[in-house]
């Protein structure tokens, strides 16, 4: 079975691009690069949970409806929330209206607070776990990395980021190459995850054993 599947330009990408059009231009601009910036952070981690028992083209569909709903994932902003915020947001159709998930976000923009305050940044700290070997592309749902990383903000009171969330995270985000050998992307991806300056160090025990 191919790993790959033609796009527009007949040039060959990851084979899950298939299942959309949209997903094309998701995959060739934006899933596996590295990123640095806290929102952006923030905001996968926070729409990767509320995919959980959905798909991401319903959830990608709605991402500018979460954006203006959750403060451009500002989690100082989303921080304050209340309950007025959680009953306004449980009635807005743009999003996904899952009252557990919302308190989440939440719960965990205060976490991410805490979290930058202590660490410098979110991103200080989520590249730490950082895969130091690459992931049978398209095949594993989790890795050692991710299991670590989810254990860690568990540990900080985080919800809804499990493993397997936290390997979607690692992926899109760039923490892993997890483009497909052949894909027109992978390269692309590599090249800018060299370039990339991490913001944080390894820590010990995590990002040194190859992902499943």
């Amino acid at each position: 079975m191919s790993h790959t599947i033609l796009g527009p330009d007949r040039r060959p990408r990851c084979s899950w691009c298939g299942a959309a059009p949209e997903f094309f231009d998701y995959h060739d601009r934006e899933w596996g690069f590295p990123v640095a910036d806290d929102r952006r952070l923030f905001e996968k981690l926070c729409l990767e949970s509320f995919q959980s028992g959905l798909s991401w083209r319903t959830i990608l569909a709605k991402r500018e409806h979460f954006r203006a709903a959750f403060c451009g994932f500002d989690f100082e902003q989303v921080a304050a929330f209340g309950e007025g915020d959680v009953a306004r947001l449980l009635n807005d159709a743009g999003i996904v209206r899952h009252r557990g998930k919302i308190e989440a976000v939440i719960n965990n923009a205060q976490r991410a607070c805490d979290l930058a305050q202590q660490e410098g940044s979110i991103a200080a700290f989520v590249w730490r776990y950082e895969a130091m070997h690459p992931a049978e592309p398209q095949t594993a749902s989790t890795s050692p990395e991710s299991i670590a990383l989810a254990k860690a903000l568990k540990k900080r009171g985080w919800k809804f980021v499990g493993p397997t969330t936290a390997f979607a995270f690692m992926q899109a985000m760039g923490l892993v190459n997890d483009h497909v050998e052949g894909c027109v992307i992978r390269a692309e991806v590599e090249r800018a995850r060299m370039a990339f300056k991490r913001p944080g160090r390894p820590i010990s025990g995590a990002g040194t054993s190859p992902a499943s």
